[in-house]
């Protein structure tokens, strides 16, 4: 089977800190309403208060090298933030207590624990608890310190602690295709890729976005605006200012968010491998900005990259 070509290029990803934690329920049903929920507005740090999304499944039903608290079906979620703002920790918590306290604690069944222990954290649940109205209580549930939350449907419980750490976002691929079809399942292909890479996840609906952006516009008032050189349908208007290859008819990326630069190039490598034998899959690519967004590159046939040695 033909195989696409993979651009001599990078991707610039650049640094963050995220939380970890680990939620469960009572079956899968419920534990997908709460990852949807906790993790949704989450696609870009762009306009959205943090870039969230599964890691995996654990427990029952996921991941069996990972045993739940509570021995029911569960998922480790992440949530970052960039690093290059001021007051990335405080934007971080704000997510997390809104995340938390508006999505998984009305949650039916739902309970939520700390993944990263580690000397930096946010005292989460002593906040989220005071939805308690007083009648919120510590404790120790599943051999871990908790608060106890009394709710109309139960308890909901919390770690007292959600521990922080650094991380690294905006790891992404392009997709470029002779076809949306095939642009798009060369994309979700590399996204199930990504998603059976621990410590790494995708943003945006599904994993893919189809909007992949320029830093900056010719209007003042945004931070990002279409990249309009690998529009294809403006490949007529554009002449040769315009950078879609030929052939070309529809691009899909891919942002790869994660615990280290290592898990990402990881989900890169692995992510090019499922799609690089799309029918209609043309070239794989990767968006840059000459290091002026982020210092962590990813090069695409790096010497990490197992594409090299089947050459």
């Amino acid at each position: 089977m033909a195989r696409a070509e993979v651009e001599d290029t990078y991707a610039e990803a650049f640094r963050s800190i995220y939380a970890e934690v680990l939620i469960t329920a009572r079956d899968r049903t419920w534990l997908d309403h709460a990852i949807h929920a906790a993790t949704g507005h989450a696609s870009s740090t762009i306009m959205c208060d943090c870039e969230a999304g599964l890691d995996r499944y654990v427990g029952p039903g996921g991941d069996p090298a990972v045993l739940t608290p509570d021995g029911r079906p569960g998922a480790i979620l992440q949530f970052h933030v960039p690093r290059f703002h001021k007051d990335r920790e405080r934007r971080l918590e704000k997510a997390l207590l809104a995340r938390v306290s508006q999505n998984l604690l009305t949650c039916p069944t739902v309970k939520c624990f700390n993944m990263l222990d580690n000397e930096s954290y946010f005292k989460l649940g002593r906040k989220v608890a005071f939805f308690g109205d007083g009648f919120q209580k510590r404790d120790v549930r599943h051999g871990r310190r908790v608060w106890v939350v009394p709710t109309m449907g139960g308890e909901f419980i919390i770690e007292r602690r959600c521990g922080f750490a650094d991380g690294i976002m905006g790891g992404n691929l392009w997709f470029m295709a002779t076809n949306e079809d095939a642009a798009i399942e060369a994309a979700v292909r590399s996204t199930e890729a990504v998603r059976a890479t621990p410590g790494t996840i995708t943003t945006f609906p599904g994993g893919v976005a189809a909007s992949a952006s320029k830093a900056g516009s010719r209007y003042s008032f945004l931070f990002a605006s279409t990249y309009e050189q690998y529009c294809p349908t403006l490949k007529d208007a554009l002449g040769e200012e315009s950078r879609v290859p030929a052939g070309v008819n529809s691009i899909m990326e891919i942002i790869i968010n994660g615990r280290s630069l290592k898990a990402v190039s990881q989900a890169t490598y692995a992510a090019i491998e499922a799609a690089i034998e799309t029918p209609g899959l043309v070239k794989i690519s990767g968006g840059n900005y000459g290091g002026r967004l982020g210092k962590s590159f990813i090069y695409l046939r790096g010497p990490e990259s197992r594409l090299l040695q089947q050459a």
